[in-house]
This record gives structure tokens, sequence and C-alpha cells, in this order.
């Protein structure tokens, strides 16, 4: 297995979405949502994360839990060396 970075699932979205990650070997793992501006939007960070594929949900909201708008969001994962980035769209 190698570092994946799913689509998101559904996109566009709209309250939800799901993004799935997969790793080799046991790794800190941190996704960070970005507006199209590149402003961190939301941050989902996890220590020590065993290998095997793992499941975030993002329900569209800012780190201060207030809902973001519609548009196209990117999402960047970072596992030890690695950084991997897709888009997605929310559509309220």
């Amino acid at each position: 297995m190698a570092f994946t970075l799913s689509q998101n699932y559904p996109n566009p979205f709209n309250p939800t979405t799901t993004i799935e990650v997969g790793l080799p070997v046991r790794s800190d793992l941190s996704l960070k949502i970005y507006d199209v501006l590149g402003r961190e939007v939301r941050s989902f960070e996890y220590a020590q994360v065993p290998a095997g594929l793992h499941q975030i949900v993002w329900d569209g909201k800012n780190r201060h839990g207030a809902l973001v708008a519609s548009g196209v969001y990117l999402y960047q994962l970072r596992a030890g060396s690695v950084v991997m980035s897709k888009r997605m769209m929310l559509v309220r």
C-alpha cells in the first residue's frame, strides 16, 4: 500500500463530505482545508495514526464552528514527508 488521498465524496457536497486517506505505515497525519485564496479554513491533526485506510468527515464548518460559503476548497494531506492535495466543491 502507498500513501493515498482519495477524492472526497460526495462531490459536490452539502452538508458533509468524507475524505479517505491511506497510510502504508504509522504516521502523524495533518489534513488542512483551504479556500481558493489560500486561507486555512479547517485543520485536522492526528498523531501516530496506524497504517491502513482512514476516513475524515468535514461538516462544512470553519475552525470556529461557522458554516463556510459555497465554493471550491482545496484539501491537503501531510503524512511524514508526503504532501498531496485535491479540490472539492461545497454547494449550499
